[in-house]
C-alpha cells in the first residue's frame, strides 16, 4: 500500500490521475500533505485513499488541508474490502476510506503567500 499515482484504467478516461494511496508506514505525514497540495494545484481536487490502520493518517491529512483553508471536503466514502492475508493465506476484511478534497477559494492566495519570502516582501515595501 505504498504511495502511488494510479493511472487511469482503460475506459475510465482521466478519472484517477489525482489519487493518492496513503500508507502509514512508507512516508512521513507531511510528504502526503505536500503531495496533496500539488495535486490540488494541478487538478483542482485530490482523492485520498487508505486501508486499515492508514485511515487515521488520511483523516489527519484531510483535516490539515481543511484547517489551513487550502481544501474543502467534497466526498467521503467508506467501505470494506476483502484481501488475502499473505501470512495466513486466508481472506480478511479491511476497512477502506476515500476522501475527495477540492480546491478552496483561498487556495491560490494562501499558496502564493507561502511562496513569498520575507526578503521579497520587504523589497516590495521599499
Amino acid at each position: 500500500m505504498a504511495v502511488e499515482t494510479v493511472a487511469a484504467a482503460a475506459g475510465e478516461g482521466e478519472a484517477q490521475k489525482n489519487r493518492i494511496q496513503v500508507s502509514n508506514t512508507k512516508k512521513p505525514l507531511f510528504f502526503y500533505v505536500n503531495l496533496a497540495k500539488r495535486y490540488i494545484q494541478q487538478h483542482n481536487e485530490v482523492e485520498l485513499s487508505a486501508l486499515g490502520m492508514a485511515i487515521t493518517t488520511v483523516v489527519t491529512i484531510a483535516e490539515i488541508l481543511k484547517n489551513n483553508g487550502l481544501a474543502i471536503e467534497k466526498k467521503v466514502l467508506t467501505s470494506t474490502v476483502s484481501m488475502k492475508d499473505e501470512n495466513k493465506g486466508r481472506v480478511v476484511q479491511k476497512a477502506k476510506i476515500e476522501i475527495v478534497l477540492g480546491k478552496s477559494d483561498k487556495f491560490d492566495m494562501l499558496m502564493n503567500a507561502v511562496n513569498v519570502t520575507p526578503e521579497t516582501a520587504s523589497k516590495d515595501k521599499e
